[in-house]
C-alpha cells in the first residue's frame, strides 16, 4: 500500500510503519488500521489514521478543533451527535473499500484506536463493519443509548472481537464509561475482553502497547495470511 498514493484517494494524514516497539506516546483521538498483505510479507503493516476534520466541537462552546466527530458534552449519559459519527463513518468505510480492491480480504483487516478514535473504531465496526478481524478501543467509550448497541440487537452474525483497556485514574473518559461499553457489547454478544490499567490516567502505558502488540499479531497470524495467497 502506497502512503502517498493512499493520502491523495483519501484526504487522510497517515503513517505507515512496522509494528513498532513499546511506546508511551500517543496522538490524541488516533484511529489506526492493520493488516497483512502480499505472499512473503514478514510483518503487520499499520496505517495510522491521524484525526483529519475539524469542525466546530460543542464541548469547547463551539470552537474548532481536529476530532471524528462532534459530542454534545463529553459524558455517557447524552445523545450522540449521530450526523458527523455517520459522516466519518461513511469516509472510513470508502477508505476500508478502496484497501478491499487493493487486494486486502476484509477479514485481515482490524481497526482501533485511542479515546475518541477507539469510539469511531466501535462505530464503524459493530454498525456497518461486523465482519472485520477485530477492533481495539484504549480509554474510549460508548454513550448508554449508543447507535452501537441498537445496530447489535439486531445482529445474528458473528461479531469482530473487542480488545479494551481502560486506566482507573481516568479523569476525561472515565473507567466506569469503558467498564459499562465492556458489559453492554459483551451481552449484546461481543466477545470483549477489557484490560485494567490501576492509576493510569488519560494515557497509554508500555504494558497496555505490549498487551495490545500482542493481541494484534494474534488476530493477523502472518504465517496464515500467506498460507491463504
Amino acid at each position: 500500500m502506497d502512503k502517498t498514493n493512499f493520502e491523495s484517494r483519501h484526504g487522510f494524514p497517515t503513517y505507515k510503519s512496522n509494528l513498532p516497539n513499546s511506546s508511551c506516546q500517543v496522538l490524541s483521538h488516533a484511529l489506526y488500521l492493520f493488516h497483512v498483505h502480499g505472499t512473503g510479507q514478514k510483518k503487520i503493516c499499520i496505517l495510522s489514521l491521524l484525526t483529519c476534520v475539524t469542525r466546530p466541537y460543542t464541548p469547547m462552546k463551539g470552537a474548532f478543533s481536529t476530532v471524528w466527530f462532534d459530542r454534545y458534552k463529553i459524558s455517557n449519559d447524552c445523545p450522540e451527535h449521530i450526523e458527523s459519527i455517520d459522516s466519518m463513518c461513511q469516509r472510513l468505510t470508502d477508505l476500508i473499500n478502496d484497501e478491499i480492491k487493493n487486494g486486502i480480504a476484509k477479514n485481515r483487516i482490524l481497526i482501533g484506536g485511542f479515546s475518541m478514535g477507539g469510539g469511531m473504531a466501535m462505530h464503524l465496526a459493530y454498525r456497518f463493519h461486523q465482519d472485520l478481524a477485530g477492533v481495539f478501543a484504549l480509554s474510549s467509550f460508548l454513550n448508554k443509548d449508543s447507535s452501537v448497541y441498537q445496530a447489535l440487537k439486531r445482529n445474528q452474525s458473528v461479531l469482530p472481537e473487542l480488545f479494551q483497556c481502560h486506566g482507573t485514574a481516568d479523569e476525561l473518559v472515565l473507567y466506569s464509561w469503558g467498564e459499562e461499553t465492556n458489559k453492554m457489547l459483551k451481552s449484546l454478544g461481543v466477545s470483549a475482553s477489557l484490560h485494567t490499567f490501576p492509576n493510569l490516567n488519560h494515557e497509554l502505558s508500555r504494558t497496555e502497547i505490549e498487551k495490545l502488540k500482542t493481541w494484534i499479531v494474534k488476530k493477523l497470524p502472518v504465517e496464515a495470511a500467506k498460507t491463504n495467497e
